[in-house]
């Protein structure tokens, strides 16, 4: 396939594209905000700078793109660019390294870490039920508050 801009625009455009504080993330934290819990973002003394920190109840939450980290279970992180293959291949497949690296030093340091999926947020309900039973483990009490709107997390 063709790319139909310069190399320059097509740099500036991806260029553009965050790492942090990016919409999947924001529908996230509303939610764990909504069940009360307050938290940290993007800690810098954590091994890999965790999207979502809970110091208190030694937690982490991890929001993951689907096609930037490579989910298996999704066909935006199962289907490849047909343009550069090999690099988006290459970058992918070091995301997945570097993030089943990163689990592994915040758990060996006594964090609980949840991956959160983009294609998880298509189910709200679904994912107020995760982040619930997650922080639920380890004795942290859960108690939605009245009045909000759980189901309206975009």
């Amino acid at each position: 396939m063709v790319d139909f801009l310069s190399k320059s625009k097509r740099s500036e455009l991806m260029g553009r594209v965050r790492g942090r504080n990016t919409s999947i993330e924001h529908i996230v934290r509303k939610a764990l905000h909504g069940m009360g819990f307050r938290f940290r973002t993007h800690a810098s003394g954590l091994p890999g700078h965790p999207d979502i920190v809970l110091p208190r109840h030694r937690k982490v939450v991890l929001v993951h793109g689907c096609f930037w980290h490579g989910h298996s279970a999704c066909p935006k992180g199962t289907r490849m660019p047909t343009t550069r293959s090999a690099f988006w291949k290459a970058k992918i497949e070091g995301n997945k390294v570097r993030d089943l690296q990163v689990r592994s030093e915040l758990r060996r340091g006594g964090w609980s870490v949840l991956e959160i999926w983009e294609c998880q947020l298509r189910r709200p309900q679904r994912l107020l039920t995760v982040l619930g039973r997650f922080m639920a483990k380890g004795n942290v009490h859960v108690e939605r508050k009245r009045g909000t709107s759980h189901g309206k997390l975009r």
